[in-house]
């Protein structure tokens, strides 16, 4: 492990007094600070842009809503294509060029965006798009352990905080440019976002890691592949994917189930999605306690299975009685599927960090990210026809396939004898360990 920015400075180890977390969520400064103010400026961007462009596109460009889903379907494929290569890229000239390189070309596409008026034409900026975008997570998850070393699951769990904020900033000042629905408060929020976009670009140039503390680029073409022949890096992707799933369930099960399966009132969504974006602001530091090492981020594993399991029962219960009957059980289905939200994202992020062997950070950042595209090609659909075709039923199949993926990677992973890791130049020969 490469000596951390932080390691002469350690950062005080999580609290649990109300006062305490919110101190926890300030990022120490330098780097850290930097970091955050980068993610916020790009989650912000992100929320202004999502929530108004699909409105903008069907209502003022006239695409249907199937020619809107074959175009986002084509960037999602490209973007899930290049996390690989994105992640090879970053192993050879170092995460922070490259991640620069993608803010600055996001820039001049999101100005050119409201502009073109043909599907082929949106589908091929919206794929660069997707390219960048899905290609700035592995790099971005690189240049945090570069710059962090032991330290990076913590700080990527302020990170997730801080997106959450200004992800939910930029989708309230959206708002105003849905109720215009005109091409020029597009014109503005894309412009918005251009602008945000290029001021990442210098903030990511600036983030250079202490000079001795960046991981020398890998040399040999022959190991390129090294974690797509990793079995067991392989399963802790597969099984982060799956427990992943817990993100339809949030933005598509649950409205779909609220509105269509309950008598609860359908503004109740917006409620509990307000309340899931609280929660995960103020808890997902403390919730990342034990992230550090492979077996900590087991258990976290373990205990998101139980706990996503445990909110899809709930879910099932609500379905079955009158409006009060629902949201009693609705309420804390949320809760509960918030707390296996904030264990999947640290035990995910905590094994990402902690199996790659030295000098191949960007190329398992890149094979990892493939989970989030597993989730997001089949998660959506899956969690919808389970619990509208199936109703309750679906919902316990949902809670058993949690459950499942919950214990498969405590068996995988809690049971790990700390090792260290396998040198670089033996990548292919043997299995990374913590």
């Amino acid at each position: 492990m490469p000596k951390s920015l932080l390691s002469k400075n350690p950062l005080p180890k999580t609290s649990v007094t109300p006062l305490g977390m919110l101190r926890d969520l300030v990022p120490g400064p330098g780097a850290a600070r930097r970091v955050a103010f980068l993610m916020f400026a790009q989650s912000l961007g992100t929320g202004l842009f999502l929530t108004s462009s699909a409105v903008f596109f069907t209502r003022t460009e006239g695409f249907s809503t199937g020619q809107l889903a074959f175009a986002m379907s084509v960037a999602g494929l490209c973007g899930f294509l290049c996390s690989m290569p994105v992640g090879r890229i970053a192993d050879r000239l170092g995460p922070r060029t490259p991640l620069a390189a993608g803010y600055a070309l996001l820039g001049p596409l999101f100005l050119i965006y409201p502009f073109v008026d043909d599907v082929a034409e949106f589908a091929v900026v919206a794929a660069l798009i997707g390219i960048c975008e899905t290609g700035a997570g592995p790099l971005r998850g690189a240049l945090i352990h570069a710059l962090f070393g032991a330290d990076a699951s913590r700080v990527r769990a302020q990170m997730r905080s801080v997106f959450n904020l200004g992800f939910t900033g930029g989708a309230a000042m959206a708002g105003l440019a849905l109720a215009s629905g005109s091409r020029s408060a597009f014109v503005v929020v894309t412009s918005a976002n251009a602008a945000i976009q290029l001021g990442c670009a210098v903030i990511a140039v600036r983030l250079r890691p202490p000079a001795g503390t960046e991981p020398a680029p890998a040399a040999s073409a022959k190991r390129s592949w090294a974690a797509v022949k990793d079995r067991r890096f392989l399963l802790a992707t597969g099984l982060s994917g799956v427990l992943e799933f817990y993100l339809p369930v949030l933005t598509v099960g649950m409205p779909l189930w609220i509105v269509h399966r309950t008598d609860a009132p359908g503004t109740l969504t917006a409620a509990l999605t307000a309340l899931n974006t609280v929660l995960v602001v103020f808890l997902q530091v403390a919730g990342s306690n034990g992230s550090d090492t492979v077996r900590g981020s087991g258990r976290l594993l373990v205990r998101a299975g139980v706990l996503l399991s445990a909110a899809c029962a709930l879910f099932a219960l609500s379905g079955s009685g009158d409006a009060l009957w629902s949201v009693l059980f609705l309420v804390p289905a949320l809760v509960v599927l918030t707390l296996g939200e904030l264990a999947q994202a640290a035990g995910s992020w905590g094994l990402a960090f902690a199996l790659p062997p030295p000098g191949r950070m960007g190329e398992y950042q890149g094979v990892f990210a493939l989970a989030r595209g597993f989730q997001q090609f089949l998660g959506p659909a899956l969690v919808t026809v389970l619990t509208m075709r199936l109703g309750a039923i679906g919902w316990l199949t949902l809670a058993a396939l949690f459950l499942v993926a919950g214990l498969a990677a405590g068996r995988a992973f809690t049971r790990d004898t700390p090792t260290p890791p396998a040198p670089a130049a033996s990548a292919d020969a043997a299995t990374p360990k913590e």
